[in-house]
């Protein structure tokens, strides 16, 4: 089981690398402002577990977040799921801030402003087993 925590764009990558293809409810995401966080739940492939092929479910913990705004092509309803494609951070010429994008399949995004960088990535059960492993060769690619 993993427990990450990325403060710089090196620990970021790592996250993200784990992250890579974890689907997501858009309804199990959410800001919330007083505490200002990012927060979401996924089902992520343990690329971590490989050569088995597993899921786990796991939380995702953003904070510091001054705003979040969604990109995408269209209104999201709750139960449409997103597949994680990349975390991003670039900071501000005033480190430590700086925008942190979360991008996803179907041109979905969130762009998220933050004071600094600090995300959590925690499993939060055991994993279960998949036939799906996920494929990123482009159609007619050899």
């Amino acid at each position: 089981m993993l427990h990450l925590t990325a403060t710089d764009e090196e620990d970021l990558a790592v996250i993200s690398a784990q992250m890579q293809d974890a689907v997501i409810r858009a309804g199990d995401m959410k800001l919330l402002k007083k505490p200002r966080k990012f927060a979401f739940v996924a089902n992520r492939f343990a690329w971590d577990a490989l050569p088995e092929q597993q899921r786990r479910r796991c939380g995702v913990t953003i904070t510091s977040v001054q705003s979040a705004i969604r990109n995408g092509p269209k209104q999201l309803n709750p139960d449409t799921v997103l597949s994680l494609l990349a975390m991003t951070f670039v900071a501000d010429t005033n480190e430590p801030s700086g925008t942190l994008r979360l991008d996803f399949s179907g041109g979905h995004s969130f762009t998220l402003e933050v004071e600094c960088l600090d995300v959590t990535l925690d499993d939060l059960g055991p994993a279960w087993g998949t036939d799906h492993v996920p494929d990123h060769k482009l159609d007619g690619a050899t």
